[in-house]
């Protein structure tokens, strides 16, 4: 009964709540924990959101086949034991997004068409392999590690169309 005799005055005489502060503070770690386990949003994550019109509006656009090679396919993600330090930036400077590819032979802006494995969808090379990788060697990039390493590896003829 004292106890209770001692809340009450304590309320009385401070105006406050002994527990107001407790509840603040349990609030403000369930705000951080809900920070720490959400995931985090990049810029890479917009690149992709915006670009993704562009790739499919290229991909309706009728272009004329220059050259078919036949090449190896991989797939790549932005995951650190993949690419180098700076993950979400293409080596052409451009921020990663779905319809890029990696090949070290054809130049920075080749539109190509993958038409055994994505039919009409147009990929842009704008980012390179690693120097040991043949030239007739492309790598799709992936949003997710599990997507590329499932990807596996394909043959498959590329069109290089006209820019």
């Amino acid at each position: 009964m004292n106890t209770l005799k001692s809340l009450k005055n304590s309320i009385i005489l401070t105006g406050k709540i002994p527990f107001a502060g407790a509840i603040f503070a349990g609030i403000l770690v369930g705000i951080c924990l809900f920070s720490v386990a959400m995931p985090r949003v990049i810029n890479a994550d917009y690149a992709n959101a915006t670009n993704a019109t562009y790739v499919a509006k290229a991909a309706n656009e009728a272009r004329k086949v220059v050259k078919t090679i036949r090449v190896v396919v991989t797939a790549y993600s932005s995951a650190e034991n993949q690419t180098d330090e700076t993950p979400f930036i293409t080596a052409s400077n451009k921020y990663v997004r779905d319809g890029i590819i990696a090949n070290n032979m054809l130049p920075f802006g080749t539109k190509v068409r993958i038409p055994k494995l994505y039919g009409n969808k147009v990929f842009v090379v704008e980012d390179r392999m690693n120097k040991k990788k043949s030239d007739y060697h492309i790598d799709i990039w992936m949003p997710e590690e599990l997507l590329a390493v499932n990807f596996g590896v394909k043959t498959a003829e590329i069109e290089i169309l006209e820019n």
